[in-house]
């Protein structure tokens, strides 16, 4: 998907949901203020954020995305309430694109999600099905892929659905794929890397976390975007080396070997 046809579909979803929090088994304090950039084919191009705070009994999130870039002008900040086990209570959003604002609030009411859009001088309500195991799923927000990797965790990655407020909102299954672990360094120290990929419907994510279910990195390579935390270095794996020249014949003679003339060097 080229990154016109993302911006059409953030434009047309008007804005897009999310309940952000921290790792299963992570305290608060350790997870709050994180921080991201965004790029796109290696320019930056946006910011993002996650904090976490404990509540009774459960968490209050907060996360939000910041894009500028031509044709994209992106932002929101999002309140969330969630259980001990990072389900969703409630949540709460404002924010705009290229200069149109939007609301969206969703709670989960009996066995449905109640999902209210405020955006263009229209609202709109919209019951969806419920399903336990559920992420508000936003583009380029840390918040929404640190649920999944919790809730994934929790469930091996097994029966995970994802809210999707486009246009009059949705829910669809996500998929989870497990790759092979990965490494690299947080804030100068080692750290190992676990790798997903994530699909649903025609979109796909890489997911990178830390063996805690930190969220590292993310990307969205159809459209050469990536979100960084702050500090993180994915060490690239290494490259396969070039197969050796084939050995001539036993009985084949050698030709003599002539001087090259001096090549230029090649950038």
């Amino acid at each position: 998907m080229c990154v016109h046809n993302r911006m059409n579909k953030i434009g047309r979803a008007m804005l897009m949901v999310t309940a952000g929090v921290i790792a299963v088994g992570l305290i608060a304090a350790r997870a709050h203020g994180q921080s991201f950039t965004i790029s796109q084919n290696g320019k930056s191009v946006g910011t993002a954020s996650l904090s976490l705070k404990q509540a009774a009994g459960g968490f209050d999130s907060t996360s939000g995305t910041k894009i500028d870039m031509p044709g994209l002008k992106y932002n929101f900040s999002e309140n969330a309430a969630l259980d001990a086990s990072y389900h969703l209570s409630k949540v709460q959003l404002t924010g705009s694109v290229n200069g149109t604002a939007a609301t969206v609030n969703t709670i989960p009411q009996g066995q449905q999600f109640l999902m209210k859009i405020n955006a263009n001088g229209q609202v709109t309500n919209t019951p969806l099905g419920f399903h336990r195991e559920t992420v508000f799923l936003a583009d380029f927000d840390p918040g929404a892929l640190q649920t999944l990797l919790n809730l994934g965790a929790a469930h091996n990655n097994r029966d995970m659905w994802a809210l999707i407020p486009k246009q009059t909102g949705s829910i669809t299954a996500l998929r989870i794929a497990t790759n092979a672990d990965m490494q690299g360094t947080l804030n100068g120290t080692p750290v190992g890397v676990h790798h997903l990929t994530v699909t649903y419907g025609s979109d796909k994510t890489e997911l990178f976390s830390s063996p805690n279910n930190e969220l590292l990195q993310a990307e969205w390579t159809d459209e050469g975007f990536a979100m960084v935390r702050q500090g993180f270095k994915l060490t690239p794996s290494a490259r396969p080396n070039a197969a050796p020249p084939a050995a001539p014949p036993p009985d084949a003679t050698p030709a003599p070997t002539q001087p090259k003339a001096a090549q230029p060097q090649q950038q």
